[in-house]
């Protein structure tokens, strides 16, 4: 590890992390670079730079890869140039928040507007949500009585929403606290990707939940109320009321749940 008294007179105006983002940033402007040409671009030592690429190689942002070479090719070897990885182009300005906005708009205009307009983005919005269910499904099933709503969270960690579950003070009931959205700048527009997510949870975990927060609303953290199953208890023979054998009538169809026996 160098020390700052060892460090090159460029790196202490800037700072390591800034000018590692100014190797990253000329690569992403210029396109794959070779040393030399970060070094000039940047007014750096070919040694610092080098070392920056090391870094930046360890988190995934470049990578490597031989220089491409059009028409006839000199003697030796093709020399290195260092490319934006995926995750590398990710870390800098992208737009697809506003994408996605502007796909939903126009799904709703599509549709006519109005209340047409929302019904068309809350399909959507489910049919999103249903293309999740399966790995989702899959984790909250395997899991025991006791443990489904900690599967959950762990399933929705696994896409980035950093979840977690915890008891609910004061109630019998667990709360699932989504700590990251991806989609919480669209989903300040468009609620109803909310709706379809909470609509989701309760399908999933075969109970009545309640929202009570979102990141979309300008909360902290998204948090869902999940009451606990209450334990079935067992009637007793004697209490069971004795009907008679039910006769044909013209309303033997009509339904008699929760009335008192004649």
């Amino acid at each position: 590890m160098k020390y700052v008294g060892e460090a090159p007179q460029e790196e202490l105006a800037t700072g390591e992390h800034s000018t590692r983002n100014r190797v990253a940033r000329s690569i992403l402007d210029h396109g794959p670079s070779t040393v030399s040409d970060l070094a000039k671009r940047l007014g750096l030592t070919q040694a610092a730079v080098r070392r920056h690429l090391d870094a930046l190689a360890a988190d995934s942002v470049v990578e490597p890869r031989d220089q491409r070479v059009y028409g006839s090719r000199g003697r030796g070897r093709p020399a290195k140039v260092f490319a934006l990885t995926d995750c590398g182009r990710d870390a800098f300005d992208q737009s697809y928040d506003q994408l996605a906005a502007d796909a939903l708009k126009w799904i709703a205009a599509s549709a006519g507007g109005g209340a047409q307009g929302e019904a068309a983005v809350a399909a959507f919005a489910r049919a999103r949500i249903a293309a999740q269910a399966e790995s989702y499904r899959k984790s909250v099933d395997d899991a025991g009585p006791g443990g489904r709503t900690e599967a959950l969270a762990k399933a929705l960690s696994a896409d980035g929403y950093a979840a977690t579950a915890r008891g609910a003070p004061g109630q019998q009931g667990e709360q699932l606290c989504q700590h990251h959205c991806p989609v919480a700048h669209v989903a300040q527009k468009f609620p109803q990707l909310c709706e379809a997510e909470t609509e989701f949870f309760s399908q999933l975990l075969g109970t009545h939940v309640q929202r009570l927060a979102t990141i979309a609303h300008g909360d902290g953290v998204c948090t869902t109320f999940i009451p606990r199953a209450a334990p079935q208890t067992a009637i007793p023979q004697t209490a069971i009321p004795q009907t008679a054998t039910p006769q044909t009538t013209d309303h033997a169809s009509e339904s008699t749940a929760g009335r008192n026996p004649a």
